[in-house]
């Protein structure tokens, strides 16, 4: 067996992006798995009402108002 890898070899791990895995077993390291994306947070199953507010989904109709441009204080 070969222990000395090839420049085409190296090259190609690299664009495969298997190259920093292939070092991490020459050292005897496990790589490193990756995180699980972050999921989707779930639908609650219930409703907290606002009176007063727009219904959820929606919102007032007509032009919105430029932004205010002088200062406030």
């Amino acid at each position: 067996m070969n222990a000395q890898p090839e420049p085409a070899d190296i090259a190609a791990m690299r664009e495969d992006g298997d190259l920093e895995a292939y070092l991490r077993a020459l050292t005897g390291r496990v790589p490193k798995q990756p995180k699980p994306a972050a999921a989707e947070p779930n639908d609650p199953g219930y409703h907290i009402a606002r009176p007063g507010a727009w219904p959820c989904g929606t919102a007032a109709t007509g032009p919105t108002p430029p932004p205010c441009t002088h200062p406030t204080a």
